[in-house]
This record gives structure tokens, sequence and C-alpha cells, in this order.
């Protein structure tokens, strides 16, 4: 199911936003040398444009690479044709000693290390030996041990409690604003969407009407990089948006909205009738998990809960891969760290919620 792209009246927006990526191209190349700010620019530039990363992906190669680039220049590295493997390996334990981040914190930087320093080698930036092969610091070094510690997982007791948070919250209040403006019913289709369907806080707030087809029971998922994928929705989520697409959405949308007269709106919408972003879906799920009674709950642990529970009931690893868009099963795999016993006691069925 091939998704239009948006007409012409989208597109003041679209400019806005490559502004905006621009202004943040800039804020990385600040303060570096010459040389290095100019292939730092040039960098993310090809990332967004030529590889059509997302702008999240683009802005974390983009704070890793400042980290990286500024650790270069206040060791004297004005041009990558100075830098070496030892100067890369002491960035990485630069970021495990004296940061203290975790290994996959680590890995990332390294990858967007490497990634930084192939492109430069496909430009010709680099200095090649007698034999006119580039010569690459990256390539020598080696990846750290990437954590084995299972992501945070709700229980499915938790996941219910979680679900059930904010029809609990509007029967306590008392002022009538939940009968004026339904706002749980929207938050009950968020979590209902996020724990079935297994999507990033980014791929909820960026889901349209039109991506949830209710006859197939499908939901279209845009990824990271664009890429779209096609996740089952099981009847619970199913019944959740359809009652926010009922009862609270039609009083959000706003009738200026060009994209509502096309059909083509958000589907989450705030209060004030604007698409819901990341951050407020943080908001709200912060909000529920506590009134559920749920310490240090955030939007990733429904997705990473969505994995565990679909491979504790048996679902085949290939199958997980696809539903959470995954390109590499490796990334897929963390989550078969799993106790053996809780497997052989887990219900039969594939999902709690299916």
């Amino acid at each position: 199911m091939a998704v239009q792209n948006a007409p012409h009246a989208a597109r003041p927006r679209r400019r806005g936003l490559a502004a905006r990526q621009a202004g943040r191209t800039e804020a990385v190349a600040a303060d570096l040398p010459p040389a290095i700010a100019r292939l730092a620019r040039s960098f993310l530039t090809f990332a967004r444009v030529e590889c059509g990363l997302a702008a999240n992906s683009v802005e974390a190669y983009g704070r890793d690479l400042r980290d990286l680039l500024t650790d270069l220049a206040a060791a004297g590295r004005t041009r990558l044709a100075e830098v070496t493997a030892r100067d890369l390996s002491s960035h990485l334990a630069a970021l495990r000693g004296e940061r203290n981040l975790a290994a996959s914190s680590v890995i990332r930087h390294l990858a967007t290390m490497r990634v930084f320093f192939r492109w430069a080698e496909s430009t010709g930036e680099l200095p090649t030996d007698a034999d006119g092969r580039p010569l690459n610091p990256a390539d020598a070094l080696d990846r750290p041990t990437r954590w084995k510690k299972l992501p945070g997982v709700l229980t499915p007791a938790q996941v219910r409690a979680l679900l059930a948070a904010p029809e609990e919250m509007a029967a306590a209040e008392h002022d009538g604003v939940a009968a004026r403006l339904p706002l749980h019913l929207r938050d009950r289709a968020l979590l209902e969407l996020m724990y079935a369907c297994g999507l990033r806080a980014s791929e909820t707030a960026g889901l349209r009407v039109r991506d949830v087809h209710e006859t197939l029971g499908v939901v279209m998922a845009h990824g990271k990089g664009d890429k779209q994928r096609l996740v089952p929705i099981g009847k619970p989520a199913q019944e959740a948006v359809g009652e926010y697409l009922r009862e609270c959405r039609p009083r959000l949308a706003r009738a200026d909205d060009p994209l509502e007269a096309r059909g083509d709106g958000r589907l989450l919408l705030s209060r004030t009738g604007r698409p819901l972003e990341r951050v407020a879906i943080w908001q709200i799920v912060k909000r529920c998990a506590a009134a559920a009674g749920l310490a240090r709950v955030h939007p990733h642990m429904l997705r990473h809960s969505f994995a565990t529970h679909l491979l504790m009931g048996g679902a085949d690893l290939r199958v997980v891969q696809e539903l959470l868009g995954h390109a590499d099963v490796g990334t897929t795999q963390i989550y078969t760290h799993v106790d053996s016993k809780r497997l052989r006691e887990v219900q039969r069925k594939y999902h709690p919620r299916a």
C-alpha cells in the first residue's frame, strides 16, 4: 500500500524543516577547524539528501560526529589526514571512562565514526599508501563487547495496568473535563498502538489517519530512513483507535488545516489540534505509568515488551525482526536473552493482546 507524497500545500512546512536541518548541520560544524568543518557539513548533507536518512538519525550522527571532531581538534588534528587509529581509540576510551557511556552508546559512536571515515575514503579525503590504497584509521578499531542486558520490559500484567490508566484517570476526574474533551481515548489509543504494533515514539507520532487500515487489520508504520512496513493490529488496539476516531479526534481536528480537508491529517492530535510530537508522547506515557504505579517507564519500553512477549510466546525471530523493522537480525537478538524458565511458563499465544 503505497503512501502518496504530500501535495503542494505541505511544501512550506518542508522548507521550514530543511532550514532547521541546515541549522543543526551548522551547529555541528561551529568552532571546528575549517577543513574538518567543511567535511562535517558535507557528510551530514550526504546522509540527509543522498542516503535519505530520517531527521532524527541525521541529528544523532551529528551529535556523535561533533563529539569526535571536537576531541580531535583539541588534540591538534585539524585535517583528517592527521588522524590516527590511536586518536580514535582514545576518543572511544574517553567515552567509556570519563563520560561513563554504556557499551551500546559507545558502539553507536563507533558506527558513526566508521560511516564518516568510509564516506571520507569514498570522496578521496583520506591519504593513501604507496600502492594507492586509502589509509582509513577507523578500519583498525575493534568493536566493543555489546551489552547483553535485556532491555527494560513490562510484564503482561503491568502492560494491562498501563493500558487501563487513561480511563481510570478520566473516571477519577470530577470537573467534567473528560466528558467535554475525552483525551483519555486518545491516550488509550496511543498506548494500545505502541504495544500492539511495537512502534517507536517517532513512528507513533508520524502516523496519519490513512495509515490505519481497519478492514485489513494492519498499520502502515514509517520507520527510520523513511522505510515502511505493515504491522498487524490486534482487536483491543483496533477498538481503542476506532473509539478515538469516532469520539475524540473530530473534536480536536482543526477545520482550517488543509491536510484534514484532504483526509491526510496526523492520527494523534494535541489538545490544540496540532500533531502530537515525540516529547508529548513521552509525557503521556510517563503520566499514565505513574497513575498505574509503574516507575521508570518510557515509550520504547512498550516496543521492548512487544518484542519480548512475542519471543517468549514462541514467535520466530525473523518474524519479530520484520515486525520491528530491524534491518539486521542481530539487533533483534537482544530480546532473546530471556530466562528459559520464563519461556516455559508464558502463555501459549504469541501476544497477550493479539
